[in-house]
């Protein structure tokens, strides 16, 4: 029987894309399995055994990936992007954190690498396919020439936020079997399918392979300043403000009648300013370079929820149009607390995906 298309498969090793493979492959895809090569040792990080997206233990997830493949029989395509992750992810971390603000590197990197370059070098190798699949647990439903993104029918593992960034041209092609599934369901279909080494192997979400990011900056990056109040009152001195990011209460070495968490930092002072969490709640906030993932913006005034990071619940806002190209204003229905530059905000209608940007 002919195959009903060719779907490139992002592989990490790990039981979600062996299990999108999987799917797809039973469907009566002809699936190509590829994966990004992005580690280069030019970040001193010892081999301790774990797995992270960046790291030396990228070797071992490289192995993995090739033996699902050839398990599953079908081809498997490493991309070298060492230098290209080096420049678009790792410096965009840096200068954010240089900057004063938290970086969110999973939007980065699914927006330019793994939706961009990866398919990009797959297609410049001859190598042609119809469609892109991740294990990402989202869903996209096509209607009129349209592609709508919504979360995950698994409440505890959508990953929509890190994909508000998306374009239309990106999802036309994007395929992601998980999206209504849950990740039990994975685990048995992973059991089921042959897979039981692979749904057992421990997963992980690090960034890098490391307990911190300090391996990622220089030491010029650790240059001691103040800390101080809100009125200015010097409370001690932090080791270089790119070990702190707004919301954080450990770790501050500073001693006070109540409990304080960093309001701010200001990169032109070298400066961390703390404050009592009443005071680190915010009633809004603004929001640059947004992607509207249908293309056309919504009306000023728009209702929706907004997620602030990962993890966050999301609360009711309206959106407002400022006079800046791409910068928009949510109040907040409720104050919300540690509202951190840098970080995505995505806007979201029910399940489906609106559209984010960076807090500003």
């Amino acid at each position: 029987m002919a195959a009903i298309g060719t779907v490139c498969v992002g592989m990490s090793g790990g039981v979600d894309s062996t299990v999108t493979a999987w799917l797809l492959q039973r469907e009566g895809y002809e699936v190509i399995g590829v994966t990004m090569q992005i580690w280069d040792g030019t970040v001193p990080l010892a081999d301790a055994g774990r797995s992270g997206c960046y790291g030396p233990g990228e070797a071992r997830d490289l192995e993995s990936a090739r033996a699902v493949a050839a398990r599953l029989g079908i081809p498997h395509v490493v991309v070298p992007l060492a230098g290209e992750y080096r420049r678009r992810v790792l410096d965009y971390f840096r200068s954010e954190y240089r900057a004063g603000r938290t970086p969110n590197p999973c939007v980065v990197c699914n927006q330019q690498m793994k939706f961009g370059l990866l398919l990009e070098r797959v297609r410049e190798q001859g190598i042609a396919c119809d469609w892109f699949a991740t294990g990402h647990y989202v869903r996209v439903v096509r209607a009129g020439g349209r592609c709508r993104l919504l979360r995950g029918v698994d409440a505890r593992k959508d990953q929509s936020y890190f994909l508000a960034r998306l374009t239309q041209e990106q999802l036309r092609s994007a395929m992601f079997p998980l999206g209504g599934l849950t990740k039990p369901e994975v685990v048995r279909r992973a059991r089921a399918a042959g897979f039981a080494d692979i749904a057992a192997r421990e997963e992980s979400q690090d960034f890098i392979e490391s307990d911190d990011y300090a391996p990622l900056f220089q030491p010029t990056d650790n240059r001691p300043g103040p800390i101080v109040d809100t009125t200015g009152r010097v409370l001690g001195e932090h080791r270089g403000i790119v070990h702190y990011t707004v919301g954080q209460r450990e770790g501050l070495g500073v001693a006070a009648a109540h409990r304080l968490y960093v309001k701010e930092l200001r990169p032109a002072t070298n400066t961390v300013v703390l404050a009592r969490r009443d005071e680190v709640l915010s009633n809004g906030c603004r929001v640059a370079e947004v992607n509207w993932i249908s293309g056309a913006a919504p009306a000023d005034g728009a209702a929706c929820v907004v997620q602030l990071r990962y993890r966050h619940r999301g609360v009711a806002a309206t959106l407002h149009r400022e006079p800046t190209a791409g910068v928009w204003r949510a109040e907040f229905a409720a104050p919300q607390f540690a509202v951190t530059p840098g970080q995505a905000a995505v806007f979201y209608a029910g399940d489906e995906v609106l559209g984010g940007g960076w807090i500003c």
